[in-house]
């Protein structure tokens, strides 16, 4: 079971970057005009340009959170960090869904308005597996590691 979430862990180390390239959207102004792709990237780009503090929290909660939490798993599973760290680990993952909620909730509010168009991409699934993923690799890893 460890080594199936190691492999898994250390996966999510590929696809979040993958994830954050990947469109999580499309959206456009009136449905006359041309969609453009909004990537994590895409949207913390244009935020750096606009508001340099809720970059910097984008930032740590949509790349480093879950990111740091991914490396942190896997010093565990390989036995580099102790045990004793998975609880804070596993809340520092749980930061990073709140990124995919708010995606969300501007999707809503966006197509609750009517104005423009906006039609999610395959990244947004992605990011969410990756979080969704992570947060149960957190959660089976003390079972895992108190078999071993």
């Amino acid at each position: 079971m460890l080594s199936i979430l190691r492999i898994a862990n250390l996966a999510l180390l590929v696809l979040f970057p993958i994830a954050w390239f990947a469109p999580l959207m499309r959206a456009g102004l009136l449905p006359v005009f041309g969609l453009s792709e909004i990537s994590v990237i895409s949207g913390m780009q244009a935020l750096w340009e606009s508001d340099v503090a809720l970059a910097l929290l984008v930032t740590a909660f949509a790349m480093f959170a879950p990111y740091l939490k991914t490396i942190g798993i896997a010093l565990v599973h390989f036995d580099l960090l102790k045990d004793k760290t998975l609880p804070v680990l596993s809340w520092i993952g749980k930061l990073a869904m709140a990124d995919v909620f708010l995606i969300a909730l501007y999707i809503v509010l966006f197509k609750g308005v009517g104005i423009g168009k906006i039609e999610t991409g395959w990244g947004l699934y992605l990011f969410t597996a990756c979080i969704l993923a992570s947060i149960v690799i957190s959660a089976l890893t003390p079972q895992a590691k108190a078999k071993t």
